[in-house]
């Protein structure tokens, strides 16, 4: 007796991201000495290059936040844009900080957030990797700016990450729709067959064919031939419902609305085109209420740091003239 055949409609789809918004428990690794962060670094980073309006939004904040920043040798604007991409990607940024022999403060230094663990006793420690050992920092050679989060106090968490799933889900429509055209935008269907001429060779070759002409991904096809004959000896079933396609333009914009909102930049400022004809507005005016209300909350995680820092390396923004001045009256203009 012949084994019964066994069909896939196509290969398991990556989930490794899907949970990333399920919170972790903090749970301290006795062996590296540290913590490990709630929600894992690596899959914050390979977040940014989910979504077009995510990675966007993350560029667009980190370069306001550098554009006001008055660099110096104390701390350079690369150094500077470095902690503010890690800040707003993963809720956690870090400066090195270098003594000279005395003791005095002379400069900052980035640290890349992937790879930073916070320790016992104000520890830190980088993950090398690669069978190296880890690289120590002593207490207090490491400042650590954290995006408050109420479960804990150890790491911070971005405050994007309620817009997570909207981000996976416009992604998960632009991928859908390059398989369509991958495969030649016809293929995605069964091939029945009822001949009972059909012979084994015949119908080997049948199952090549289609097989060879499928693309990667959701629209893979598949031949089936029963050799009991019949009215319709052979048929095209099309897999799946044609119409659904047509959701791919309301699915991303929905889904991108959603990102931004996580964001809270608005969308004069985040690149996206008008749906009206009169626009969004003055966008000087909203320029100006997203540097009060969001750009400058932003940015005091950094400036807390001036408590532990002397006073001619303090991080100092330069905000505009008239916003410092006239917060008051630019809420009613």
């Amino acid at each position: 007796m012949s084994e019964p055949a066994q069909f896939s409609f196509g290969d398991p789809e990556p989930v490794a991201l899907q949970h990333l918004a399920d919170y972790q428990e903090i749970l301290f690794d006795s062996m590296g000495q540290y913590y490990h962060p709630p929600v894992p670094m690596a899959a914050l980073v390979r977040m940014s290059r989910a979504n077009a309006h995510h990675g966007s939004c993350v560029g667009f904040k980190a370069n306001m936040l550098g554009r006001f920043f008055k660099a110096g040798r104390h701390l350079t604007m690369q150094d500077f844009k470095g902690a503010a991409v890690d800040f707003v990607t993963t809720g956690n940024a870090y400066l090195q900080v270098f003594r000279n022999r005395l003791g005095t403060i002379t400069r900052l230094g980035h640290l890349q957030a992937l790879n930073m663990r916070a320790g016992p006793d104000d520890t830190y420690r980088m993950l090398t990797g690669f069978n190296r050992p880890d690289i120590e920092f002593r207490p207090g050679e490491v400042l650590h700016i954290r995006q408050y989060d109420a479960l804990q106090q150890i790491y911070g968490v971005p405050d994007w990450l309620g817009g997570l799933q909207a981000a996976l889900l416009n992604q998960d429509a632009t991928l859908f729709r390059r398989r369509y055209y991958a495969n030649g935008c016809h293929l995605g269907f069964i091939l029945y067959t009822q001949g009972a001429h059909i012979d084994d060779v015949t119908e080997e070759e049948i199952k090549q064919k289609i097989e060879a002409s499928k693309g990667v991904g959701n629209f893979r096809s598949m031949y089936l031939n029963l050799k009991s004959g019949g009215d319709k000896a052979v048929q095209v079933i099309p897999v799946g419902h044609e119409p659904q396609r047509d959701d791919f333009l309301r699915i991303k914009q929905v889904s991108a609305d959603d990102v931004i909102v996580a964001h809270r930049v608005p969308p004069a400022l985040a690149g996206v085109k008008p749906d009206n004809v009169g626009g969004f507005g003055d966008i000087e005016k909203i320029a100006r209420i997203y540097i009060q209300n969001e750009l400058i909350p932003l940015a005091q995680p950094f400036e807390h740091l001036n408590l532990d820092l002397p006073a001619s390396m303090r991080l100092v923004f330069d905000w505009p003239d008239p916003l410092i001045k006239k917060s008051g009256q630019s809420l009613n203009n």
